[in-house]
């Protein structure tokens, strides 16, 4: 693991760094932001995925997350959303290849010997960083926005006892049923659409749920709504008397402006929850 920067912030250091990743099979970059805490103590930790053309970046420098985790004492993890570099492969469109990952692990040509961020996410990442930096691996909550907002729920629900607290920024709800999801899913998984099903919060909400609190927050101006379907996650959340919290947010758009109007709330909401 290769250190690219690392930056004061909050009390507390804002590091970025590179390491060769076997799951993907090419380097991948992730941000990592450690509270003052973790000078004394392993501190717990929340992960943030983030969405469509995005990398660590994106979420580290806009949400403003670092203060309210500094406050918190909670760390956070901005891994990339998708394999990258020469000979990964790739799409003209910005909703398939690099920067859309949507954290599944690719089956089909060409995209199988590199797009494995399920695996990435989930596992590699996880054992490095536990290994590597002060975190506590037993209080561990997620979080995303869009895409990553989509990953944030399935992986919570697809690993029942890991994560204390799931939350989304406008995520893609209901991806087998949407142009978001079922192009993806299609070139990713195949056409065998009961692969698609562990990877749909709505349809793992209607067969599981989540063991912990869930807080969604979607913009009601949002232009992808049709995209997202909302509505079929908050649904399946009423109807299985989910312990959670679903807010249609009067005005708001897909942006980080959204984001970062709310991430106080879902620290606070994850703190609650890691700290319990």
């Amino acid at each position: 693991m290769k250190t690219r920067s690392e930056n004061r912030a909050f009390g507390g250091v804002q590091g970025v760094y590179t390491h060769t990743s076997d799951a993907t099979g090419c380097d991948m970059t992730f941000g990592l932001f450690l509270p003052e805490e973790a000078e004394h103590a392993p501190v717990p930790v929340l992960w943030y995925l983030s969405g469509l053309t995005c990398t660590h970046e994106n979420a580290m420098v806009k949400a403003g997350a670092q203060q309210w985790a500094a406050a918190e004492g909670i760390a956070l993890v901005f891994p990339d959303t998708s394999p990258r570099g020469e000979g990964v492969a790739d799409d003209e469109a910005y909703d398939l290849g690099q920067g859309a990952g949507f954290y599944v692990n690719a089956t089909q040509t060409p995209w199988a010997p590199h797009f494995r961020m399920w695996d990435y996410v989930t596992a590699e990442l996880p054992e490095m960083l536990f290994k590597a930096f002060p975190l506590d691996d037993g209080r561990q909550a997620i979080s995303g926005h869009s895409m990553g907002g989509h990953g944030a729920l399935t992986i919570a629900m697809g690993l029942p006892g890991r994560f204390r607290s799931v939350s989304a920024f406008a995520p893609i709800a209901n991806p087998t049923a949407s142009d978001w999801g079922r192009k993806q899913f299609a070139a990713y998984l195949g056409d065998d659409e009961s692969t698609w099903a562990a990877h749909d919060s709505t349809l793992l909400m209607k067969k599981r749920g989540f063991d912990g609190p869930v807080l969604v927050d979607q913009g009601a101006s949002d232009q992808f709504l049709d995209l997202l379907r909302p509505e079929a996650l908050a649904e399946a959340m009423a109807a299985r008397r989910q312990d959670g919290i679903f807010r249609m947010q009067r005005g708001y758009d897909h942006s980080y402006f959204f984001v970062s109007t709310f991430m106080e709330d879902h620290i606070g909401f994850h703190a609650r929850a890691l700290y319990d």
